[in-house]
């Protein structure tokens, strides 16, 4: 008995007050969002206990399930925008920054600023630089010879949602760039060094030394892209409001459950078919950061053993 160490009873006291902020804010409305997905409202607002109803109707019902999909198709096309346009170009510019260079420090702070600005600002600036009748984009492509491409790309159904997808990549690039160029500036010299002394090229150097080394952080921007892009709404909210228009060929997960939850113009809200969609969404991210966490991060760890 006398070799047992107290019970640390004071790391209970540092640890509560965050422990119960984030159960308040955070475990606790999880929970009954939960609870309120297997509900469903009758005559005065009362709940009936409906099972796993709302998610069938979600799913399969012919008034929701053409919005449930669309919006979740729209989705992953959104996420694979990122995936394949801002990612690669975040890692560009990081490898390039990470070079040297006397203005880099300028140059990571133009790339990043708009990343700190309102995501309500930038969506006000890009319609009205792409309004057809008084935007730049006009003038800006008949100046370089190239005003036959111009189309009213917020406005038609075909365009509208890359637009926007890329819209957000011009935004969000450097926290990719960022994040490559902190893991990019950690590797030692000395290996790109023995490279060059062996008669490696930059790219041999890049693909063979740098960026096998950097895959952990790969990982973590891929995971953080898939995170937020299924959490995004509030450039397709301010650009194209509630409806997501035109034709709903920019409605994502988000708009969708906000339309669902609190109503839009003449629909009323549905909370818990709201939750049902909320809930769908936390299921769909959970099953994104698992297949990270049980493929791509024991991968990285096998390779670097």
């Amino acid at each position: 008995m006398r070799g047992k160490k107290p019970f640390p009873f004071h790391i209970l006291v540092f640890l509560a007050p965050a422990t119960a902020v984030y159960t308040a804010f955070m475990i606790y409305p999880l929970l009954d969002s939960l609870r309120l997905s297997f509900f469903t409202q009758s005559g005065q607002a009362r709940e009936v206990f409906a099972g796993l109803q709302n998610y069938v109707k979600l799913v399969s019902d012919p008034l929701w399930a053409p919005r449930f999909w669309g919006a979740l198709r729209n989705n992953f096309v959104f996420f694979a925008v990122h995936m394949l346009v801002q990612n690669p170009i975040g890692l560009l510019l990081a490898a390039l920054l990470s070079a040297g260079g006397r203005a880099r420090g300028v140059y990571r702070t133009l790339i990043f600023t708009p990343t700190v600005l309102s995501v309500v600002i930038i969506g006000f600036i890009w319609q009205l630089m792409l309004n057809p009748l008084w935007g730049i984009a006009r003038d800006g492509l008949e100046a370089i010879g190239l005003a036959a491409f111009f189309q009213p790309w917020l406005g038609r159904a075909e365009t509208a949602l890359i637009t926007l997808s890329l819209i957000s990549v011009w935004q969000f690039v450097g926290i990719p760039m960022i994040l490559f160029y902190a893991a990019l500036i950690t590797i030692p010299n000395e290996l790109t060094e023995a490279a060059r002394v062996d008669g490696a090229s930059a790219w041999s150097i890049f693909w063979r030394i740098k960026f096998p080394l950097i895959l952990p952080a790969v990982g973590i921007v891929s995971i953080l892209t898939f995170v937020g892009n299924f959490n995004a709404f509030d450039l397709i909210y301010t650009v194209k409001g509630g409806l997501a228009g035109p034709d709903f060929a920019t409605d994502i997960m988000g708009t969708f459950f906000y339309r669902t939850f609190f109503g839009f113009q003449l629909q009323l809200g549905n909370p818990t078919m709201g939750t049902t969609v909320a809930m769908m969404m936390f299921l769909i991210i959970l099953s994104g950061v698992l297949l990270y966490m049980l493929v791509w991060q024991r991968r990285v760890e096998t390779y670097e053993l």
